[in-house]
């Protein structure tokens, strides 16, 4: 398994943007699918986007395709999630996964998860 840490998150303003960041340590880094989820209160944890381990493949949450950018470095064991117009319903606490698998959005098939970083987006 590989460990996963976020940093990045923090309150800003609707319009504003964030970046995320997920270092991971363990495993070979560069062999996972890695991918953006997010639970905000009272609701499901939920897909946000994903990254092939080439980082050649990206895919989105509808909610977010336009707004949000996942990117990785392979060299430093780290991905991304740019996020751009935020909204307040972008708020949530946002969680980093790795999965053995290819192009996977399914909660069930990510095996590696952070802790979580919160983003907080005021109106």
């Amino acid at each position: 398994q590989v460990q996963l840490v976020e940093s990045g998150g923090g309150l800003v303003q609707a319009g504003g943007s964030l970046r995320l960041s997920c270092a991971a340590s363990g495993r070979v880094f560069s062999s996972y699918t890695m991918g953006w989820f997010r639970q905000a209160p009272g609701k499901e944890r939920e897909f946000v986007a994903g990254i092939s381990w080439s980082g050649g493949s990206t895919y989105y949450a509808d909610s977010v395709k336009g707004r949000f950018t996942i990117s990785r470095d392979n060299a430093k064991n780290t991905v991304y999630l740019q996020m751009n117009s935020l909204k307040p319903e972008d708020t949530a606490v946002y969680y980093c996964a790795a999965s053995r698998h290819a192009v996977v959005r399914l909660q069930a098939d990510f095996g590696s998860w952070g802790q979580g970083t919160q983003v907080t987006v005021s109106s």
